[in-house]
């Protein structure tokens, strides 16, 4: 369980160096946008001033907010670049960032210098591609964040604990937007198992 870090200090009082990052992994279907958007509520009942992003490649259920797959939904910012980032999240206290892992391996020095400048940075993605590698730039991101939460799925082959993104197709594109026709949670079995069948 995630208990959200509190330091006792209010915007005026944060020093520059005092923020950090905070990194929600995992496979599809695992609740990990599900997880941003809470933590992100919890934020907007705080009264921060918060920004949050998603890569402009992601229009699966709505071309600018953030959704889960539970229709859960908040507004979010479009972004093609991780740079933009910088640029768009100067005035917040608390930056959410969406499916990390469609973004550019810009986007760890970017959470780096949020950080550094005293915000809280909450970046959730996959940890792991389709094929079951790591899935930059979030592996990276975990190595540099403060808090790391690894959520799971439920295998829909025989209802184990998921951690894999098996793809249903053999397509083999690195990057391929998808929702449960492309895509099912598996377990570590399961998901061995249907690689084999695709060799």
């Amino acid at each position: 369980m995630f208990i959200e870090p509190h330091f006792g200090q209010n915007n005026s009082e944060r020093k520059a160096g005092s923020g950090w990052i905070e990194v929600i992994c995992g496979s599809m279907f695992s609740g990990k946008t599900e997880e941003l958007i809470r933590r992100l509520n919890r934020a907007l009942l705080a009264k921060k001033n918060i920004e949050i992003f998603k890569p402009e490649i992601d229009k699966r259920y709505h071309h600018s907010n953030v959704v889960s797959h539970n229709e859960n939904a908040i507004r979010s910012t479009p972004v093609s670049f991780a740079n933009d980032i910088l640029l768009l999240a100067s005035e917040c206290e608390i930056v959410g960032i969406d499916e990390a892992q469609f973004f550019d391996d810009q986007l760890v020095e970017v959470c780096v210098k949020l950080a550094d400048s005293g915000k809280r940075v909450i970046v959730a993605g996959l940890d792991m591609d389709f094929s079951g590698k790591p899935f930059e730039p979030v592996p990276s991101l975990m190595a540099v964040a403060a808090f790391i939460t690894k959520v799971h799925a439920i295998c829909m082959r025989c209802g184990d604990v998921a951690s894999y993104s098996y793809r249903l197709n053999k397509s083999q594109e690195k990057v391929l937007v998808g929702e449960q026709e492309e895509y099912e949670a598996r377990c570590r079995r399961c998901f061995i198992q249907g690689m084999k069948g695709k060799d």
